[in-house]
């Protein structure tokens, strides 16, 4: 109980303080603040509408535009907005990093935006990990037994091999991100392997995220998606997205033992008795 009332109490104050902090902006564009008085809101009722998670390519979008016009007054307070609202999410294990990623892309550029989806992936993944390791290990073997079982079979047999065997998770994820991060302290993981296979093995997923909120940005018309410099990009994104995966599935062919797992981490017979049961 009292791991359960520690962690409600973290997650509390990190709402409230990521509240205040957006609802709290500092003074606008003069854009910005014609943007909403055209659409007969005040500056305050626009800035409500806007300031939220995106959940779909519209309001993405939307977000980036009013994001990149506060930029160019208030840089370092995007920046630390940006930098709550991502470690939010990764810390308490929230799904929508995906789009936190291209908005990263679409508001700090393509490199830019991917040093700092690279490093807020692997510190929120870090913090979720403790967060685990100090209030919900009992909790995570409470709900997911089954999995938990499998995956610390998994790891025992790839324990001189630990570092590429996280790797391969994170290029196929075979188990959701959220749930390694959870499920680690659980199976003993060390910290610092842990770390840098969060590290290396997201930047795929993460370059991949980025450069499509970049493009989505700078796309304007039909016109541009069949640009040689959108071609390129599109070309680079699936070359990051190929040539990683490749290689580490060419050495788990000879070095690993991930038999037995399906996409959610289950066996092939769980997934069995699971249909005898239905």
């Amino acid at each position: 109980m009292r791991s359960l009332a520690g962690l409600a109490a973290i997650v509390a104050a990190a709402s409230v303080f990521l509240y205040l902090l957006s609802t709290h902006l500092p003074p606008g564009p003069e854009q910005l603040q014609a943007r909403g008085q055209d659409r007969g809101l005040d500056r305050g009722e626009d800035r409500d509408y806007m300031l939220k998670f995106p959940s779909d390519l519209d309001e993405l979008r939307e977000l980036a535009d009013m994001l990149k016009f506060y930029k160019r007054e208030h840089h370092g307070y995007v920046l630390l907005l940006f930098c709550s609202a991502y470690l939010y999410k990764q810390s308490f294990a929230i799904p929508g990093s995906s789009f936190l990623n291209m908005l990263a892309g679409a508001i700090f550029g393509p490199w830019e935006g991917l040093v700092l989806a690279c490093l807020l992936t692997t510190l929120g993944s870090t913090l979720c990990f403790l967060l685990s390791a100090t209030f919900g290990k009992q909790h995570v073997l409470h709900f997911f037994p089954d999995k938990v079982a499998l995956l610390h079979r998994k790891v025992e047999e790839n324990r001189s091999s630990l570092f590429f065997f996280l790797l391969f998770l994170r290029f196929f994820p075979m188990t959701p991100n959220w749930f390694l991060n959870i499920t680690c302290p659980v199976l003993n993981i060390p910290m610092p392997i842990f770390f840098f296979s969060v590290l290396i093995g997201l930047i795929p997923y993460n370059f991949i995220c980025v450069r499509t909120g970049s493009m989505l940005s700078e796309i304007s018309s039909l016109d541009d998606i069949f640009s040689w410099s959108t071609l390129a990009q599109l070309l680079a994104i699936a070359l990051v997205a190929l040539v990683p995966g490749a290689l580490i599935k060419r050495y788990s062919e000879g070095h690993l033992k991930v038999d037995g797992m399906d996409g959610n981490g289950s066996s092939r017979e769980e997934i069995k008795k699971e249909r005898k049961r239905r």
